[in-house]
């Protein structure tokens, strides 16, 4: 039997450190839950051409799922950076968007997707229910809206929770469901998962997400190593054991517990 998935508006429970602040990025009346992001026509970075060389470079780097390549080329990432920075959006960097976090480069959220995508998928071709931990700007969790049926994401930074509402509600995503609350915690209410991604890495994989994710699932996240430097982690759930694979070296904002 399918686990029916939370209402919302949400609540995160006291447990988790939380505040009642989870919201959903609600399609207007008359579209569906499906519905593609809005993506205007135009010129400059509304144009699909500057996206299409960004995919065009992914691909040369090494990206090879086409429904990763779909998603990275429909989502404006230039919607989640700051007017200053604006003309940088398709570069291939990571970006400060405030509160000492950055976005991260589209490679390595392109690398992280795919990742995520190896896992078992549904017959549309899509993950089931995914949770992002930290939100930031809301740009990955709307390039996973585009991959998965549902995505929950968290954020532990006020700041950024709103931040990335805002970004959002233009594009009408009705399957992406934001929370603002303590990652390390995850959300069990919307468990169990297919995939979790999380955009900072700790010393460990917190119990709670290996707990969380579906038999078949994988998590997919940065963690410090023995030899103290941060690598891509992917971690997949079997009857049998947990397997975890290290892969290739990464640098993000460390994992913290609680709110702010």
């Amino acid at each position: 039997m399918t686990a029916r998935r939370p209402g919302f508006p949400a609540q995160l429970g006291p447990s988790a450190g939380a505040v009642p602040a989870a919201r959903k990025v609600a399609a207007p009346a008359g579209r569906s839950a499906a519905a593609a992001p809005v993506r205007p026509q135009g010129l400059g970075l509304d144009s699909g051409a500057v996206r299409a060389r960004m995919v065009q470079k992914l691909a040369s780097q090494g990206v090879s799922d086409a429904q990763v390549l779909a998603a990275m080329g429909s989502v404006e990432r230039h919607r989640f950076v700051d007017s200053a920075l604006v003309n940088q959006a398709y570069e291939d960097t990571s970006l400060p968007i405030g509160l000492g976090q950055t976005i991260s480069k589209p490679n390595v959220v392109a690398r992280m997707a795919e990742l995520l995508m190896g896992g078992a998928r549904g017959q549309d071709g899509k993950l089931g229910r995914v949770l992002e931990i930290g939100t930031g700007c809301g740009y990955q969790a709307a390039v996973l809206s585009l991959l998965a049926s549902e995505v929950y994401s968290i954020e532990r930074l006020r700041g950024l929770h709103d931040k990335a509402r805002d970004n959002l509600r233009a594009f009408r995503l009705a399957n992406v469901h934001l929370l603002f609350g303590d990652g390390m915690a995850g959300y069990a209410r919307g468990a169990p998962y297919a995939g979790i991604i999380a955009a900072a890495g700790g010393e460990a994989i917190p119990q709670a997400w290996v707990d969380q994710l579906a038999m078949g699932g994988r998590i997919i996240a940065p963690m410090v190593t023995a030899g103290g430097h941060q690598a891509l982690v992917l971690l997949e759930k079997t009857p049998a054991k947990l397997k975890q694979t290290v892969l290739e070296a990464v640098h993000f904002v460390p994992l913290k517990s609680g709110i702010a």
